[in-house]
C-alpha cells in the first residue's frame, strides 16, 4: 500500500514579514495623521501632497536607515560572541565541555549519554563552536544580506504605505471631501493589510485583520488628534 509523503510546511520568512509590517503601519498611520492635521490648518491638497512626499520620504529613508543598521548590529554581535566562544574553547575547553553537558542534561538525555555527545563535540570545534552559539547564547548565524535587504523592505513598505492615505489628495477635489476618503481607504489598508499578514503567518486572517485595524486606527487616531492639536 503506498504512503503518502509526510511534508512539513513551515512559514520561513517572519523576518520578511515583520520588515514589511514595520514598514507599512508606520507608512499608513505618519502620512495620515500628517495628512490629516494639515487638513484642517490649510485649504490647499497641493501643501498637504507635497507635505506628505517630504514625509514619505524622509520617514522612508530613516525607517530603512534604521532597518539596515540594526541588521549590521545583529551581524556584528553575532561575530564578536563566536570569537569569544572560539577563544573559550582553547582557554577553558573544560568550562565549556561542561557547558554543552549542562545543555544535553536540560533536555533530560541521560548522563551515560551525555559523555559521547560530549566527547565527539570537543573532536570538531566548529560544530562545537556552532553549538554553543544556538543552544548557550540563542544565536542564529544571520544571513549577510539581511541588513541591506531589511533596509530596502522597510523603506518599500513604507512608501508603499504612505502612498494610501495620500492618494485621495490627488484624486478629490477639496481637502475635506479627500479627507473622508483617506480615512476610509486607511482604514481598508489596514484590514487588508492584517488579513494577508494573518495567511503569511498562520495565524487566523479574520482576526489578524481586526487586530491590526484596530491597532492602526487608534494610533493613526492619536496621530491625528495630537496633530489637529498643535495646528
Amino acid at each position: 500500500m503506498p504512503v503518502t509523503p509526510h511534508v512539513e510546511r513551515h512559514f520561513t520568512a517572519g523576518a520578511v514579514v515583520r520588515d514589511i509590517v514595520i514598514g507599512m503601519s508606520d507608512g499608513l498611520t505618519v502620512p495620515f495623521a500628517l495628512a490629516a492635521g494639515l487638513s484642517g490648518a490649510v485649504s490647499s491638497s497641493r501643501i498637504v501632497v507635497t507635505a506628505g512626499f517630504a514625509e514619505i520620504a524622509a520617514g522612508s529613508i530613516a525607517m530603512g536607515l534604521g532597518g539596515y543598521l540594526a541588521g549590521r548590529s545583529d551581524a556584528e554581535h553575532y561575530a564578536s560572541e563566536r570569537v569569544r566562544e572560539q577563544r573559550e574553547i582553547v582557554e577553558v575547553p573544560e568550562v565549556e565541555a561542561e557547558e554543552v553537558a549542562a545543555v544535553f542534561r536540560g533536555y533530560g538525555v541521560p548522563a551515560a549519554q551525555v559523555g559521547p555527545v560530549v566527547a565527539a563535540l570537543r573532536e570538531r570545534p566548529e560544530a562545537w563552536i556552532d553549538f554553543m552559539m544556538r543552544f548557550e547564547l540563542g544565536l542564529e548565524a544571520p544571513d549577510p544580506q539581511r541588513a541591506l535587504r531589511s533596509g530596502l523592505t522597510i523603506a518599500v513598505a513604507y512608501i508603499a504605505g504612505g502612498l494610501i492615505p495620500l492618494a485621495p489628495y490627488l484624486l478629490v477635489t477639496g481637502v475635506s471631501g479627500a479627507l473622508r476618503v483617506s480615512v476610509v481607504m486607511t482604514l481598508i489598508a489596514l484590514l487588508v493589510f492584517g488579513y494577508v499578514k494573518g495567511r503569511f503567518t498562520g495565524t487566523h486572517p479574520i482576526r489578524s485583520a481586526l487586530q491590526t485595524g484596530l491597532i492602526g486606527g487608534v494610533a493613526a487616531a492619536a496621530a491625528f488628534a495630537i496633530a489637529r492639536a498643535i495646528s
